[in-house]
């Protein structure tokens, strides 16, 4: 990890004056994805992927500097050079490939390797130094292939709507509820949303990605009925008032934490279909031989056991603690991202 350093602001590279997904506010940001904890308020400027632009001005706001390249466009920042390339975990999601001296670090931020119709998929880079994630960094979690998990999903949903209750799935506002909703089948029967959905399908659609037409609750009047309909929902909506204009309903997460026995009991709901929106454990093994790399530094997530794994393989394998939390069930995120939205859209 030549180029780059851990800091209190988050990973920098000093030679380039840029931070890396940074904590807070800094003069120079490189931003992997819009996801909360990946992104900073208050930057002097920021670089970030073109496929991502709309999403992101959801977390920044229109009065943000974006300076927005395209997949694998070079960048020169002070002398080191600079590029984005896909990282298949959402929209405009990005790696950040870091060359300088003849040295290549790739920044992976979060990533999958299965298949996403939202998304480019990920794009293996050769390196000297690669920074993985490992948010489902243990051997438990392997995930099913993404189209049998939707096709059970469309069983679930049908027989909810035989049993004349609607069915409610709760996922990430940002990423994963678009990924479920292009798996829909919409002669199936009506495809509503929660406000923080609908306005990130609003500027998926602006991306270009043809979602499926679906209809905010909030415009589908009080005596609306939802027995024969799927509601898409951040987890945060769980619990809320905004539940009981439903009426009788069925409750499903899809998370990558739905692998382990016993998540579904735990979450209050009663269904749970395993889908995520990182790599699994056979995918960072993958992802990370595909690089070539001698060097693997190993971050947020179960650290230790992919550093093991690493080293075993013969790797150089370090932890690095960068204080990233997981998208997939901050529930305190969820609402900050439904209360952004909302108070952004406002003003």
């Amino acid at each position: 990890m030549v180029s780059l350093r851990m800091t209190e602001q988050g990973l920098a590279c000093e030679a380039g004056r840029f931070h890396i997904d940074p904590r807070g506010p800094v003069e120079r940001a490189v931003i992997t994805h819009a996801h909360g904890d990946h992104t900073a308020r208050g930057c002097g400027e920021y670089l970030a992927s073109r496929k991502g632009a709309h999403v992101l001005r959801t977390r920044l706001g229109n009065d943000a500097r974006i300076r927005l390249v395209e997949y694998g466009e070079p960048v020169d920042l002070d002398g080191v050079r600079l590029s984005l390339h896909p990282a298949g975990h959402i929209l405009g999601s990005a790696q950040v490939r870091v060359e300088h001296r003849g040295h290549v670090t790739v920044f992976s931020g979060d990533y999958k390797l299965q298949p996403d119709p939202t998304c480019a998929p990920f794009e293996p880079l050769h390196c000297h130094c690669f920074i993985t994630e490992s948010t489902f960094g243990l051997p438990v979690y392997r995930w099913d292939e993404p189209s049998r998990v939707l096709a059970d999903i469309r069983a679930w949903w049908r027989s909810n709507q035989e049993a004349g209750r609607a069915s409610v799935i709760f996922a990430y506002a940002l990423g994963k509820a678009q990924r479920i909703l292009m798996g829909l089948d919409p002669d199936q029967g009506p495809i509503f949303t929660h406000a923080a959905v609908e306005e990130l399908n609003r500027r998926y659609r602006m991306s270009g990605v043809g979602l499926p037409n679906t209809i905010p609750v909030e415009a589908a009047g009080k005596k609306a009925d939802f027995s024969r309909a799927i509601v898409l929902a951040p987890p945060s909506a769980r619990h809320t008032t905004w539940m009981r204009s439903l009426g009788a309903c069925s409750t499903a997460l899809a998370s990558g934490w739905m692998r382990l026995r016993g998540a579904r009991q735990r979450r209050g709901v009663d269904r749970g279909f395993v889908l995520s929106d990182h790599a699994d454990w056979p995918g960072l093994m993958e992802a990370v031989a595909a690089t070539g790399a001698g060097e693997v530094v190993v971050t947020h997530g179960y650290i230790g056991s992919v550093v093991r794994m690493l080293r075993e393989k013969g790797l150089d394998a370090q932890p690095l603690e960068a204080g990233f939390a997981d998208d997939e069930t901050t529930e305190n995120e969820e609402e900050r991202n439904t209360g952004m939205l909302e108070s952004w859209n406002n003003g």
